[in-house]
């Protein structure tokens, strides 16, 4: 490994691919993004994979042959072992892609593929906020809630590359289902989807007329209109977003409880709601956490934004390297 080796990560998300290309201290050099446009089909995905990879690579002044490894940050669930993406919810007709392989063959370059929140940690614990802590949790809390295990500074992904599914701890013995069908997850109470589907409930039942007429102006109604008719007064879109942050200090206790880390870091776009949700899950997470472990977790927001996959995926594809496994 030199300072001349160079690197690309690619984050596959539903709406985009974000691709960068870096040195081997994470320095960006070059950086492209294209519509992923899933409905197009796999192949059509992956030739833009392709084409974004190219473009960040000509910005870097870098031939696509100079580079030492590609990570790829991709949704859920994937067989990081084969390289395979089962059966992402927000990729339609992404079934069981032999993704690693794929790009392989059109690279010629080492390919590896790891989890979009497990890209986000290890960047995160890299990178950013997380830097310097050996024991990290990551949290990115969004349309979803996925996660991140950083132990003795390396990703756990446990017996399988399973682990790390953080927002599907149980945080209840019922109520509604997460996006993987189970009931009482962090991720069916505490997700920016969890917020829109409350806050339409109590629209249908003639109830939130500010969230509904913000709603109205940008559809879908979303979280974010929620928290914005909370900030114009309206108490009972304030209630709804209480009550997710109250459910996320019960996870945040149960990862301290769990784990007893030094940081947890989060990201995503809940993260703009600021105090409106960190204030409860904060003072939740005081309550039922041991005291040693809630002291010693320092609860931080993510610097890295929207570069964390992208940066957690050439992270991944470095140590692979390092450690000869690619």
């Amino acid at each position: 490994m030199t300072d001349g080796d160079v690197f690309a990560g690619i984050d596959l998300g539903g709406t985009k691919i974000l691709v960068l290309v870096t040195n081997a201290h994470g320095n960006v050099l070059g950086d492209a993004r294209v519509a992923t446009q899933a409905s197009g089909g796999v192949e059509a995905v992956i030739g833009r994979m392709v084409q974004a990879t190219r473009e960040a690579a000509a910005e870097a002044k870098v031939d696509l042959a100079a580079i030492r490894a590609i990570g790829i940050s991709a949704p859920g669930p994937i067989d990081t072992a084969e390289g395979v993406i089962t059966d992402p919810p927000n990729l339609p007709g992404w079934h069981n892609v032999h993704l690693v392989r794929m790009l392989r063959e059109r690279f010629a370059r080492p390919v590896v593929l790891e989890n979009d929140a497990n890209c986000q940690g290890v960047a995160e614990h890299q990178f950013g906020a997380g830097r310097g802590y050996r024991h990290m949790i990551f949290l990115t809390i969004s349309t979803g809630i996925g996660g991140g295990i950083i132990i003795d500074n390396e990703l756990y992904t446990g017996a399988s590359g399973a682990a790390g599914e953080l927002g599907h701890v149980a945080v209840a013995t019922e109520g509604p289902v997460c996006g993987a069908g189970h009931v009482g997850c962090l991720e069916a109470f505490a997700s920016g989807t969890a917020i829109a589907r409350q806050a339409q409930d109590l629209i249908d039942a003639g109830r939130l007329p500010r969230t509904a007429r913000i709603a109205e102006h940008n559809p879908p109604l979303d979280a974010e209109d929620v928290y914005r008719a909370s900030q114009e007064g309206e108490a009972e879109a304030g209630a709804i977003i209480e009550r997710a942050g109250r459910y996320l200090g019960i996870g945040l206790a149960s990862m301290m409880n769990a784990f007893n880390p030094q940081a947890i870091v989060l990201g995503g776009g809940m993260m703009n709601m600021g105090e409106a949700v960190m204030g409860p899950a904060i003072e939740v997470a005081r309550q039922r956490a041991f005291g040693q472990a809630f002291a010693d977790a320092q609860v931080l927001e993510g610097t890295l934004g929207e570069r964390a996959g992208a940066l957690g995926a050439i992270a991944v594809a470095k140590h692979r390297v390092e450690t000869g496994v690619l």
